[in-house]
């Protein structure tokens, strides 16, 4: 019987691989047969996150890189070698590109707007172009992008992110048929849109310093999520495991979200 989920042989190579999504994406991966390379600026993260797996007895190493530079990333991907699925979950939240109590639309920093724009739309872009140089070679290959609830509707205060996630599902569907129509239908390209989860960039917008108490905007999108919960990290794994495999062969061009509901609900 053909199992449908059994991702042995295929190199996954996951940007942002250091991160609390990255890494809990690279696990899952991992934990279906995938050898997982995980790719980062800091070699710390990066190093612990594959140790982390290969405790659990997956295959996983790692290799610094900056998305936002191709240079980086060819010689990052010189040393990775064939790459069969690329997770791009790079991404970045910056205080000074979103509006607040103490920080009007005309206060925004240009500089932080542009960094946000560079990691999360550019951060995909280059890395979704250099190895589909090795999927249009093969014949074959799976990308899986990272977007957000905010590439359907934009979050408030959260201008530059919203604009980059809206972005990079627009590249997931406009790369998804260019890939299929011009070098293989065996080339997909798809997204997968996680609700909200708790992480390093967004803890302190969504939980209080002291008291581990939910800020206004913590509470508003738990009100807003019908399964009344921010998600867990490896309840991302399913979606990722299932768009890397033959299980979702005849899918490109789509986006999965994973959020307790919240874009389905209407907020009544």
């Amino acid at each position: 019987m053909h199992n449908w989920f059994d991702l042995t042989g295929k190199t996954a190579l996951v940007t942002g691989g250091g991160g609390v999504l990255g890494s809990a994406m690279a696990r899952a991966l991992a934990d279906h047969g995938a050898h997982v390379v995980l790719l980062g600026r800091t070699r710390e993260k990066v190093e612990r996150a594959a140790a982390l797996i290969r405790e659990r007895s997956g295959a996983a190493s790692w290799v610094q890189g900056d998305v936002t530079e191709a240079d980086s990333m060819n010689m990052a991907l010189a040393a990775v070698g064939d790459v069969h699925i690329l997770v791009n979950a790079a991404g970045t939240i910056i205080p000074e590109a979103m509006t607040s109590a103490d920080r009007s639309l005309f206060e925004l920093s240009l500089p932080a707007m542009r960094q946000v724009m560079d990691v999360n739309w550019m951060g995909t872009v280059i890395p979704s172009l250099l190895v589909a140089r090795q999927f249009a070679v093969r014949g074959q290959g799976v990308i899986i992008n990272v977007a957000s609830m905010s590439s359907f509707r934009p979050v408030t205060r959260n201008v530059a992110y919203s604009a980059s996630k809206a972005a990079l599902l627009n590249f997931t569907q406009w790369l998804a048929v260019h890939m299929a129509q011009h070098y293989s239908p065996n080339i997909r390209v798809n997204a997968i849109a996680p609700g909200f989860f708790l992480t390093e960039i967004n803890r302190s917008l969504l939980v209080e310093p002291t008291g581990g108490r939910l800020t206004a905007r913590g509470e508003a999108i738990i009100a807003h999520t019908p399964m009344g919960r921010f998600g867990d990290p490896d309840e991302l794994g399913g979606a990722t495991v299932f768009l890397a495999s033959d299980a979702s062969k005849f899918i490109t061009g789509a986006v999965i979200p994973v959020d307790g509901g919240h874009l389905a609900f209407s907020g009544v």
